[in-house]
């Protein structure tokens, strides 16, 4: 029986410390949300909530109970990888973080003084911290070197934060105007002249 390396010594230290590192900013970012919830936030902050804790949970429990799906061949280098990822993400978000400053909230909340962001990251993108999220739980995924996890800790993340997107860019559309609207023409959502 083999034990998913998050749950192996030494491998554990290493992705539970990789672990809490990538996520103690994000409780900040909802602690700083506040628990409410503005008015354009559509409840995509539950969503996204829900959806990531879902799928933590979900992936968690199948790298122990779907065994079968458990790749057959390099754990090691997926494991590695698989932080690697973690990683990236958690360190593109911390961008975003400095990028944004205070327009950076948990809850999608349009300011009176809002404006577009391009500089950095969003200069070829509109939702880089999104795009940073995602990876993050694709690492956690691949790290646990599981399909069925995987699949969790992928999909399930995309469909919280596709939600998010709409929200977000229809409250800036409608708050931003023109502006936002000449800045989502000329970037993609996620990944750099792709998507």
């Amino acid at each position: 029986m083999r034990v998913p390396l998050p749950f192996a010594w030494p491998y554990a230290a290493v992705f539970w410390l990789a672990f809490f590192w990538v996520f103690a900013p994000e409780w900040g970012v909802i602690k700083r949300a506040g628990g409410r919830t503005a008015e354009d936030d559509a409840g995509s902050l539950a969503v996204i909530l829900i959806g990531n804790q879902m799928a933590m949970l979900l992936g968690f429990g199948a790298a122990w109970l779907a065994r079968a799906a458990t790749f057959s061949a390099h754990r090691l280098p997926a494991f590695w990888s698989g932080i690697a990822v973690m990683l990236c993400g958690a360190l593109l978000r911390r961008h975003c973080f400095r990028v944004l400053g205070a327009f950076f909230n948990g809850a999608v909340t349009v300011r009176e003084d809002h404006r577009v962001i391009d500089s950095g990251a969003y200069r070829w993108i509109r939702h880089p911290s999104y795009t940073g999220g995602m990876a993050i739980f694709l690492g956690i995924g691949i790290a646990l070197a599981n399909w069925v996890s995987l699949a969790c800790l992928t999909v399930i993340p995309i469909a919280a934060y596709s939600y998010r997107i709409l929200v977000e860019e229809r409250a800036l559309m409608l708050r931003i105007g023109e502006p936002y609207r000449d800045y989502a023409r000329r970037t993609k959502r996620l990944i750099p002249f792709v998507l």
